[in-house]
């Protein structure tokens, strides 16, 4: 299936109100330009670089482009015409639109939905892990590296963000060879690789999602770790009889707050709770719930406004 589109060239004042109109008259997702970003001072944490390229923006004011699907806008022409009355009566109400130029293209699926790729780019997350994209090459810097080799889809994860990143620090800290582990909301299998690879087992990751499930799936196949790590569906920690010395969950405070009664029933003696996708602000919401819990809070570590911990079952 081919996409439509819609790019509007606008004022930054404007880019919130010229989203709205694309989204409101159907647009599918609404992704900005904003030449701002190649002025800002990023994190080069363990590695990463982030590089921008000036010719992906305007050089004044601000690109908004939409989406739609060929087939629910077989006509662009009369889509570009709404859209641009939009941005008159905008300019009406006192609004600088600045240049309002509106154009389309047509984009293919299948070469939008591999565009992605080529910023992702093999990054060190810890001193020992190291995340390559599979289609990436990667010489490892020393016999104890662990490389995780990871095709995350287009909806899933690349492993890099600050709330996986907190994982995998406690992660390597916490777990012992051999020990089991769940990693509930597994999205695309990171944390239960970075788990088999550092010697855990058996791994149980599980999903809400059948689609993250059969991605887990194929990255755990791809890390060869497919007889130590089993991915299927499941709703957080419900139905779940086994039990491990370590859990480990990278989702938001308030869905961890769901199950953490769960956890004295699925966590050994002495097991350790991971916990991320905190948000600073919920940090102790999640600390005096896993305290109710019968848990002692270990260790709190932050990066970029979000907070991962590490609470043990006595």
């Amino acid at each position: 299936m081919n996409w439509i589109e819609i790019c509007v060239h606008t004022s930054q004042e404007a880019t919130e109100a010229v989203s709205y109109i694309l989204q409101d008259l159907g647009g599918d997702g609404v992704s900005i330009e904003d030449p701002e970003v190649l002025h800002r001072e990023w994190d080069n944490w363990y590695g990463e670089i982030i590089e921008l390229s000036p010719d992906d923006y305007p050089q004044e004011g601000v690109r908004v482009k939409a989406y739609l699907s060929s087939l629910a806008c077989p006509d662009a022409d009369a889509f570009v015409a709404q859209v641009k009355q939009r941005l008159e009566d905008l300019r009406s109400a006192g609004f600088d639109v600045g240049p309002a130029a509106v154009t389309t293209q047509e984009v293919n699926e299948s070469a939008w939905a591999d565009e992605w790729k080529k910023y992702y780019k093999p990054i060190r997350v810890t001193d020992r892990i190291v995340i390559k994209p599979h289609w990436e090459t990667h010489e490892p810097a020393s016999a104890d590296e662990r490389v995780i080799e990871l095709d995350p889809g287009m909806a899933f994860g690349t492993g890099t963000h600050p709330t996986t990143v907190l994982s995998i620090r406690l992660l390597e800290k916490y777990l012992q060879p051999q020990q089991r582990v769940i990693d509930v909301g597994c999205g695309s299998g990171v944390l239960s690789i970075v788990a088999g690879k550092l010697g855990a087992g058996p791994v149980l990751a599980l999903d809400l999602d059948p689609v993250a499930v059969e991605k887990a799936q194929e990255n755990i196949a791809i890390n060869g770790l497919s007889a130590q790590v089993t991915a299927k569906e499941g709703d957080l920690l419900k139905g779940v009889a086994d039990t491990a010395e370590v859990v480990v969950a990278n989702i938001l405070a308030e869905i961890i707050l769901k199950f953490v009664h769960d956890l004295p029933r699925v966590l050994g003696p002495g097991g350790v709770f991971i916990a991320s996708g905190i948000i600073e602000e919920k940090r102790e919401l999640v600390e005096e719930a896993l305290t109710m819990m019968g848990l002692e809070v270990m260790e709190t570590i932050h990066q970029d406004g979000w907070v991962a911990i590490a609470a043990k079952k006595w």
